[in-house]
């Protein structure tokens, strides 16, 4: 019963966001632009692992870059970083495209390290100048919290803390960001006084039910329930997978397996139909970005297609289209 509400309340909300801006959103749709939705250049964040062939990414699409992981401890410090090489070369290749790099902290696994670090002030200002003293280190520009999930009340003040923390450490102008659950009203541990202290948030909207794990109408959801909370939609950056389920096989892994990959979301891959998403339905993601948010986020760039068959190359012409 309380998932049928949820559900029925949260198909309100984006009736209420789409029909309040004049717009109809929906199969085949194509909503119209919303002069004030957004501030400031469109956004197109790329994670990065160590498994990322860097000659393979276009920097020249990208905006950001956010690598992945610098793992934290309970105590506030953090595990060593064991890809030193190859961010350099990550930054080398961004910083002659104008693309910002910031190291990704934390990912999935860490919760109780972060709920430790976080709750107090100690371990915070140590995570906080570890941080700076890393993004000084390999020159980047600044840091997005992957803390996955804080939880109501006292986590979520800690996690605003942090945010805090980790600003004030930083030199200005450098970038807090944070990866948060697609669904607002599932992210009780992020406050909308909380997102106030980031630049920007990273929507992952995806990994949702394995028959349909990233859905268009979860990415009109995900915007509109950040929306609700009267967050600046330029600070709302919509996640996308490159990468299907069950099984996460990769993109460019499903496309070599089967050329029609390419012309939907569902294909067979070893006996188990897979869901991702095909190049219509990423353009389609940025069309909706476009009007109602601030930018897209890749989960992940080492997961992409080569050559034509890019992704992220769909994404650029995407954006590039009146």
């Amino acid at each position: 019963m309380q998932a049928i509400k949820r559900s029925a309340l949260l198909g309100l909300l984006v009736s209420l966001v789409l029909v309040g801006c004049s717009v109809a959103v929906g199969p085949g749709a194509s909503p119209s632009p919303l002069p004030s939705a957004r501030s400031g250049p469109f956004k197109v964040v790329g994670y990065v692992t160590p498994a990322a062939n860097i000659d393979a990414i276009d920097f020249s699409l990208l905006t950001h870059v956010n690598y992945a992981f610098l793992i934290p401890r309970a105590n506030g410090t953090t595990r060593p970083f064991g890809a030193p090489n190859h961010l350099r070369a990550v930054v080398a290749q961004a910083k002659r495209h104008g693309v910002r790099v910031l190291i990704a902290v934390g990912g999935w696994g860490w919760d109780k390290e972060f709920e430790a670090l976080a709750a107090d002030p100690a371990r915070r200002a140590r995570l906080a100048k570890r941080v700076a003293d890393f993004c000084a280190t390999y020159q980047l520009d600044g840091v997005d919290i992957d803390w996955e999930y804080p939880n109501e009340g006292a986590s979520a003040a800690h996690f605003a803390a942090l945010a805090i923390a980790l600003r004030s450490a930083l030199p200005s102008g450098a970038l807090v960001t944070a990866a948060v659950l697609a669904d607002a009203m599932d992210a009780v541990g992020i406050s909308t006084d909380a997102v106030g202290h980031l630049d920007f948030i990273n929507l992952m909207a995806y990994d949702g039910p394995k028959e349909d794990h990233s859905s268009f109408a979860m990415a009109e959801q995900s915007i509109a329930s950040w929306r609700t909370r009267g967050i600046d939609p330029g600070k709302l950056v919509l996640g996308v997978p490159f990468y299907g389920r069950p099984g996460n096989a990769t993109y460019r892994t499903l496309l070599a397996n089967d050329p029609a990959t390419a012309s939907g979301d569902r294909i067979f891959f070893n006996g188990v139909e897979q869901n991702y998403n095909g190049p219509a339905t990423i353009r389609r993601k940025v069309e909706l970005a476009k009007s109602y948010a601030g930018g897209v986020m890749v989960w992940e760039l080492s997961q992409d297609a080569r050559g034509a068959d890019s992704l992220l190359g769909v994404i650029g012409a995407a954006i590039a289209a009146p």
